[in-house]
């Protein structure tokens, strides 16, 4: 059986995933994170983002039903850590810590729940009721590509911005932040 790929539907999942993922609206958050995790690997989160939406893609809704959890709790979760981490952003309180000495702590909170947070993981879902895997493996793969530049050059917008310009950021992209959770958590419940 021969599967063709639609290059619109590719583009198409490419452009859902780019919104969902919103690399570009991340780059205050990451900006944030590094001042509390400076050791933010670009490759390494790429790689673990990657891993889980890929993963996802193949066994992840096999994975919730196995363990008994359901996409509305999974997406409810997501939600309650994105509040969190707008809440530290808008009122600059410090609610999530990591252990410095853990090297996961460039993977969570970064790779899971901001890029491959449960709005992407459930998206990835949404989307096999409508393109084949093939074709939504296609739309990820770029965005895979985009992680790691945005990435690699937070450093680089942090700088352009200054302290000032990147606190204005901060907290404007703290109350989006708080209301995608927002939205996430009432769509959800």
């Amino acid at each position: 059986m021969e599967t063709s790929i639609n290059i619109n539907e590719v583009i198409t999942v490419f452009f859902t995933l780019f919104a969902v993922i919103d690399m570009l609206g991340s780059i205050p958050i990451l900006v944030s994170l590094k001042q509390k995790i400076p050791d933010i690997h670009p490759g390494m989160v790429t790689l673990a983002s990657a891993s889980l939406m890929i993963g996802f893609l193949y066994i992840g809704e096999y994975f919730l039903k196995y363990i008994g959890i359901d996409l509305q709790s999974f997406a409810l979760a997501g939600s309650i850590v994105m509040f969190i981490l707008a809440l530290e952003m808008v009122l600059g309180i410090d609610i999530f810590r990591t252990d410095p000495e853990t090297p996961s702590g460039s993977i969570i909170p970064v790779a899971f729940p901001i890029i491959a947070g449960s709005g992407t993981l459930t998206t990835i879902l949404s989307l096999k009721a409508i393109y084949d895997k093939t074709t939504i493996l296609l739309g990820i793969l770029p965005n895979i590509l985009l992680i790691f530049l945005v990435l690699h050059t937070t450093g680089w917008f942090e700088r352009k911005i200054g302290k000032s310009g990147m606190m204005v950021v901060r907290k404007f992209f703290g109350v989006i932040l708080l209301a995608i959770a927002v939205k996430l958590f009432k769509s959800n419940i």
